[in-house]
């Protein structure tokens, strides 16, 4: 039974082939194993790194997925527009897009001391990957009438934090534009959300950006002790990122959700 716009039902998760960006470490990885064992059959990740990848995607296949690496970055349009091909058909297509790419280098650092000449890359490397991702996957999405879209921001954007003008300004641009293609694109069937994670331990940003003694380090030692219910780590933004790609969240969308164990409450 259609709705009134004759949109398909939400696929279930054995139906889904899923997308990954950024799948072969941290929360990509951890949410790739979650879709596996929640039963999506075909998975693809993607990752800068083939000795990486090539086991992280071995590993999926141990669990019972059609599972595929596809060495590569969304930074550049062109780039994202042949990982979207390649993944289309490796999976058959695209029904889960979820984009978690980290940018390298890039730790939290008062505005003041950030160079005016690397405000446009800090931007650029943060905030794009996911809007070039969204342009590729959309019109195979569009022509089946379904998609999800999960895009990977951080706290940041919701909570004005000292040291993080220029990643939550990045992070904030990662929101609106979900929320906004959310609202754009739900006549089609297709659920864009973002979810917006602050502390995640266990994971090679973490621990990059908290090791020492400088600016970062204190910023989220002091974040932790906010954290009363715990800091969350990799498995538990999984476990969210599958429930919004499942049909028990076919309603929800439009929305940027925080697993951070208390820090904030935005």
């Amino acid at each position: 039974m259609t709705t009134a716009n004759e949109l398909p039902p939400p696929k279930a998760l054995n139906e889904c082939g899923a997308l990954i960006i950024g799948g072969t470490a941290g929360i990509g990885f951890a949410t790739a194993k979650a879709l596996a064992q929640a039963g999506v059959p075909r998975i693809v990740i993607v990752g800068r790194n083939p000795e990486r990848g090539e086991p992280a995607a071995k590993s999926l296949t141990d669990l019972g997925a059609d599972a595929h690496f596809l060495a590569g970055s969304p930074l550049d349009p062109a780039d994202a527009a042949e990982i979207a091909a390649d993944a289309e058909r490796l999976l058959g297509g695209i029904d889960i897009m979820m984009c978690t790419t980290a940018a390298d280098g890039i730790a939290p650092e008062l505005f003041k001391d950030i160079p005016a000449s690397d405000i446009s890359r800090i931007l650029t490397e943060m905030a794009t990957p996911a809007m070039h991702m969204a342009s590729a996957v959309l019109p195979g999405m569009r022509s089946r009438k379904g998609g999800v879209i999960v895009n990977v921001a951080s706290d940041a954007a919701k909570t004005a934090t000292p040291g993080e003008a220029m990643i939550g300004a990045a992070k904030a641009a990662i929101v609106m534009f979900t929320r906004t293609l959310a609202i754009e694109e739900k006549r089609h069937g297709i659920r864009a959300n973002a979810l917006t994670p602050s502390l995640v331990h266990g994971t090679a940003s973490t621990e990059r950006i908290t090791s020492g003694e400088g600016f970062s380090a204190k910023l989220f030692a002091s974040a932790a002790k906010q954290a009363s219910l715990g800091v969350p780590d990799a498995d538990d933004i999984a476990a969210l990122a599958v429930f919004v790609c499942s049909p028990a969240a076919g309603k929800l969308t439009g929305q940027a959700i925080s697993v951070n164990g208390g820090i904030s409450a935005a």
